[in-house]
């Protein structure tokens, strides 16, 4: 996925930053996981409907996620580690940016047509990502202590809590990196288009299905 994803933007000081640990492991089981859509097809095909319906939620849940991602750069593209994000989605949760990550790995994994994708992602997301968030919280707690202390008491860590809601007039943004994640928001719609294009090549018998999945 992205680099981090709290409420700030870390500071790169150290050669194997935790964010690179992260890109590493998360390309190895994408290429996984792409093997895996490659060469498989779905047992949804002969009910036409199911398929249809998993597609429609997988893009939308996409849009979401890339809308969702989008708006969080907003808010956190240009700051350091000694600013406290706490408006906007970061007002809803603690943890927007992976919020929305899992609802687009999610419907990425739809799109296929399956349950079973989405799901290995879904799992996936759950058995790694929590570990990293109480990492990052106890990174921020260090910095910002009572403050960030007082943020978490009365802000959800991670189902966003629309009652709390709260958005400033203005906000300062930096163009150059918010620029720079926007094509991190949209490695969904690319993913999309890959999926479509294999399975575009197993209607054409191009590519073999070596086997199908729910």
């Amino acid at each position: 996925m992205s680099e981090f994803e709290g409420p700030i933007v870390e500071k790169e000081d150290k050669p194997f930053s935790l964010r690179n640990r992260r890109i590493l492991l998360s390309q190895c089981f994408m290429a996984l996981l792409g093997a895996v859509i490659m060469f498989s097809g779905s047992q949804w095909e002969s009910v036409h409907i199911a398929g249809d319906i998993f597609f429609l939620s997988g893009i939308t849940l996409a849009a979401i996620a890339v809308v969702g991602r989008l708006w969080c750069s907003v808010y956190i593209s240009g700051y350091k580690i000694n600013t406290l994000v706490i408006t906007g989605p970061y007002s809803m949760c603690r943890n927007p940016l992976y919020f929305f990550s899992l609802l687009g790995a999610t419907g990425v994994g739809l799109t296929t047509e399956t349950l079973v994708i989405p799901l290995i992602m879904f799992i996936v997301f759950l058995l790694y990502y929590p570990h990293i968030i109480r990492k990052e919280e106890k990174r921020l707690l260090a910095v910002h202590q009572e403050t960030y202390a007082k943020y978490c008491e009365k802000t959800p860590r991670f189902i966003p809590s629309f009652s709390s809601f709260d958005e400033p007039e203005e906000y300062t943004i930096k163009p150059i990196v918010f620029r720079r994640r926007l094509f991190d928001s949209l490695w969904f719609i690319w993913i999309i288009g890959i999926i479509k294009l294999i399975q575009g090549l197993h209607e054409s018998s191009l590519l073999p299905v070596l086997f199908r999945l729910y």
